[in-house]
């Protein structure tokens, strides 16, 4: 058997969905009585959720995991069947599996679904999945969880199993050795010992930033507003309460409010925003546009709040309050293609800052979506064309789109090879449309607008995790909260090292004093820990001569440096954004 594709995003997602299927039915053969969730791939693995009174142990993962290797070595063909909804839902009550009916139900009338089966066992899914269970060479289930059902906790807990695969044992050595490596790139760590943010107990998925935690961010939501007004996007703010009827008018009340928080304000519903969009719909109807006027770029760092489940929660990777660096653009029909590529060009210029490298994937109609197959097919197509025209390879991800249009999704990869979705560009037709949008044309007569939503760190918390985890704390110096450390020697220097504080100060540098009655080393151990980027130590010959000795958070010990070149050095450094 060939071994299986796995270079794209969508290949890893095939290779993923059919080894969650593949740990389905292990899970089944040992504990017929458990009842079947979901089991989708991931941006890093997959899992599936199971009912089951038993709880799982970890001498269960290895015997679940025994189970796999012998339905991959059976070498079972995977078989595909299409099948109508009543025919779906007789095998769902055949095979005793409630939450299949559960999701049958929940889908339109008239979608086909699918039906995979391999061997003894078969299961409701979407696919692709491969076409062998012999493809997938190399397993590790990682851990257990709890997870609501749907993820919302009105439902009840399932257990949930991770895992990750590979067609060949070498790549799953060499993942499971930059876990090791990931571990200590922990940003939730990183961040305690850097003394970045926290989360209390009193607010849990909350992110409480703490002094040196807001200059990162400051400084990349500054840049990011510098970068914005050049390319002349209007900046605006969108209230965080909005109506109920709002929400029922853009389509999040069907499609997402179980993730959404709600509160009464004199008698009234509202709902707390998740996301940015329906603001900008607001500030854009409030006038009337010519064509002339298109494009219309409004920007919003806006602060949003998504009900995520507690098993779900990961430090700033996944929190329940967030801002997101958004921007919606309202075009004509004509400008979409030329729009969608500056947007584009723009998140290659602002990833290259940071260094990271990117994949594209075009993410197409879902199955619980609205408008027309018209509609969608030309969305994605011009999506389609932005990206070739501007010679960008890119993945498909099918079904993967917003419920309102179609999407390119930028996955980032890191130092150590794991890659983070961050930016997205989506095409939408439809909420032009609900809102009633329109611009006066060059006939006098009014026109409706296309939409184009769109982020590029994705969120603020989101891209502060990864820029941690990528740099292991030691950020670009233009980001670093403590630019310049420096030491005494002792009380007797205490006041030469808060002089050069001041000149480093002066110069526009970032400068903390430790004149702490402890021995040096351990000041300079502290220093370290705390990834301050430049540690320089006072001491008799520092404050006579002005040559300071200097050590580097990536570099290590730099020597001796004249203080007016050390200066100058560090101002270019920020200057240039080097990483």
């Amino acid at each position: 058997m060939a071994i299986a594709a796995f270079e794209t995003i969508s290949e890893k997602k095939i290779f993923w969905h059919t080894t969650a299927i593949i740990l389905a039915q292990a899970v089944k053969r040992l504990f017929p009585e458990a009842k079947l969730g979901m089991g989708p791939a991931i941006d890093s693995g997959f899992y599936y959720d199971f009912d089951l009174d038993h709880r799982f142990t970890e001498d269960d993962l290895t015997s679940i995991e025994t189970e796999m290797r012998r339905i991959v070595r059976e070498d079972l063909p995977i078989e595909r069947r299409t099948v109508s909804r009543r025919e779906a839902l007789g095998w769902a009550l055949e095979m005793d599996e409630p939450y299949k009916i559960e999701i049958i139900n929940t889908l339109p009338q008239d979608l086909e679904l699918t039906i995979h089966a391999q061997g003894d066992f078969s299961d409701l899914c979407e696919g692709p999945l491969l076409e062998r269970t012999s493809q997938v060479r190399a397993f590790k289930l990682m851990s257990t969880a709890g997870a609501y059902w749907r993820g919302s906790e009105r439902n009840k807990m399932l257990q949930r199993i991770y895992g990750i695969s590979f067609p060949r044992p070498s790549l799953l050595d060499e993942y499971l050795q930059n876990l090791v490596e990931a571990k200590k790139r922990d940003h939730r760590k990183i961040g305690r010992e850097m003394d970045l943010f926290m989360f209390p107990a009193e607010g849990p998925g909350f992110p409480l930033y703490l002094p040196k935690g807001m200059v990162i961010r400051n400084e990349l939501m500054s840049f990011w507003k510098e970068l914005h007004a050049a390319r002349h996007y209007n900046e605006i703010r969108t209230p965080i309460i909005l109506s109920e009827d709002l929400w029922h008018t853009s389509g999040h009340w069907d499609h997402y409010k179980d993730h959404m928080y709600f509160t009464k304000i004199d008698e009234a519903d509202y709902a707390i925003k998740p996301m940015n969009c329906p603001g900008a719909l607001l500030a854009y109807r409030r006038r009337l546009y010519s064509y002339r006027d298109m494009p219309v770029r409004l920007s919003e760092l806006g602060h949003v709040h998504r009900h995520e489940p507690s098993g779900t929660l990961h430090g700033l990777m996944r929190v329940r309050e967030f801002t997101q660096d958004d921007a919606h653009v309202f075009t004509l029909p004509s400008q979409v293609k030329d729009e969608l590529k500056d947007i584009i060009a723009l998140i290659g210029e602002i990833y290259a800052v940071f260094g990271f490298s990117y994949k594209v994937e075009l993410a197409t109609r879902p199955a619980n979506s609205m408008g027309t197959a018209e509609e969608w097919t030309m969305a994605q197509n011009a999506l389609k064309a932005a990206v070739e025209e501007l010679g960008i390879d890119y993945d498909i991800a099918p079904g993967g789109g917003a419920f309102y249009g179609p999407k390119l999704d930028f996955h980032l990869r890191d130092c150590i090879g794991r890659t983070w979705q961050c930016g997205t560009v989506q095409l939408d037709f439809q909420l032009p449309q609900r809102f009633d949008l329109t611009y006066v044309g060059a006939d006098g007569e009014k026109h409706r607008p296309v939409m184009i939503h769109r982020t590029v760190f994705g969120s603020i918390e989101r891209f502060m995790g990864v820029l941690i985890e990528h740099f292991e704390g030691k950020l670009p110096l233009w980001l670093a909260p403590v630019q310049v450390k420096v030491l005494s020697v002792s009380a007797k220097y205490a006041d030469a090292a808060l002089a050069l504080a001041g000149e480093m100060e002066d110069a526009g540098l970032r400068t903390e004093v430790d004149n702490r009655d402890e021995k040096t080393g351990y000041k300079v151990r502290d220093a370290i820990l705390a990834r301050d980027s430049y540690i320089v130590v006072v001491g008799e010959k520092e404050e006579k001569t002005g040559v300071l000795t200097v050590r580097s958070a990536k570099a290590g010990d730099m020597g001796e440096i004249p203080k007016a070149e050390f200066i100058a050095m560090l101002q270019k450094e920020v200057a240039d954004k080097t990483y």
